[in-house]
């Protein structure tokens, strides 16, 4: 087994920075919705979060499909003003969302996401924003991995997530599992049917020791004990390319790929605390810019853009990380259904600072899918 340079390898890193600069071709599928006649067209993820008291946009307790490490207001959280903030862009308004007529322009279709946990947030928020919408209509769940499916029996729309944290498969080998970063073909076979697919990845390729999801990488050449984490995404992320530009129909499916989740473990990148972490956080960060992202996060930001640029397939890139970095209080810190109560009492080490509270911040980039699939 070779050895590749390792995560955060500065030169791969200054390599980066300079192969991904961006061409003329680069951002060519960064579409933007026009929202009236007349309108120029509007940057949707350029703003502001406002206070709206007609928010949030469903009950959790309307919702019984949220796992218990999303289901904040289930699980103790005291404060609620967090489910009330409304993402208003700067050059324009976003149209409300509307679930009735989600599912009857989606009739007979099938949305799909496809990637980590935080896909599996976004996945749970659609189908409790449509429940909501629909609450007697009747409807049919299917849990299993990798494929969940929530059907909307009487519009026949079927809203389903299927795991795969690097987009790419992992083969089992000897006891072994071998990221195959230029292999996606079993994953992608389940994929193909999809009239909306919505791909996120990026925070599993950064864990090490127990967190890491496979013992060696392979990309066609050999395997590797660890190469750089980013040199690694954007070889998995070319894969995925070229399979979408050889398996998708774009007369019949939409492509998304959502820009990275951000996470709130460092409370030196807003002003005044109130712990080590977005524990007890209960309002968004003020302003419009916030410094958390490491350099490799900046990297793996370019790495999407690059090569979702350079697609033949048009793909749609859902630009939610500066909106949802100011959201240092959308987080389920403490109160999740999956800590005990000795977890729960020691926030400094068990706050989760990576996904977000249903009802909550995922509404919000289900309001922009909407949005940018209607109008």
């Amino acid at each position: 087994m070779g050895i590749l340079p390792a995560a955060g390898s500065l030169l791969a890193i200054i390599f980066l920075l300079h192969s991904l600069a961006p061409s003329s071709s680069a951002h060519r599928h960064v579409l933007r919705p026009s929202l009236a006649a007349g309108d120029p067209l509007c940057d949707i993820f350029t703003g502001f979060w406002v206070r709206d008291d007609s928010y949030p946009l469903y009950e959790y307790s309307s919702c019984p499909l949220i796992d218990p490490e999303f289901n904040c207001q289930l699980y103790g959280r005291p404060d609620s003003d967090y489910l009330r903030y409304r993402w208003k862009p700067a050059a324009c308004d976003l149209p409300s969302f509307d679930g009735l007529e989600f599912l009857m322009r989606m009739k007979g279709k099938m949305v799909m996401f496809v990637g980590d946990s935080l896909g599996r947030n976004q996945w749970e928020s659609l189908i409790c924003m449509l429940s909501s919408a629909a609450p007697l209509s009747p409807a049919q769940m299917s849990r299993g991995d990798p494929l969940s499916t929530f059907m909307f029996l009487e519009y026949e729309v079927s809203v389903s997530f299927y795991r795969a944290p690097y987009l790419v498969d992992i083969d089992v080998v000897e006891g072994k599992r071998i990221l195959r970063l230029d292999d996606i073909s079993k994953n992608g076979q389940a994929w193909k049917d999809a009239d909306i697919l919505c791909f996120n990845s990026g925070h599993w390729w950064t864990h090490t020791g127990e967190l890491q999801g496979w013992d060696y990488v392979g990309d066609g050449r050999g395997y590797y004990e660890d190469m750089d984490r980013v040199v690694a995404f954007q070889t998995g992320l070319r894969t995925w390319a070229h399979w979408a530009d050889l398996n998708i129909d774009n007369t019949r499916t939409r492509v998304f790929f959502q820009s990275l989740s951000p996470t709130h473990y460092n409370p030196l990148q807003w002003t005044n605390p109130v712990s080590k972490n977005c524990y007890g956080e209960t309002e968004p960060v003020s302003g419009w810019n916030y410094s958390g992202r490491s350099t490799m996060e900046e990297c793996m930001m370019w790495a999407v853009r690059q090569v979702v640029g350079s697609m033949r397939t048009p793909a749609y890139i859902l630009e939610i990380t500066g909106l949802s970095e100011l959201r240092k209080d959308g987080h389920p810190s403490v109160y999740g259904g999956d800590l005990s109560p000795e977890q729960r009492a020691d926030p400094d080490r068990s706050a989760d600072c990576s996904h977000w509270c249903l009802p909550g911040l995922p509404d919000t980039w289900n309001v922009l899918l909407y949005t940018t699939l209607f109008f």
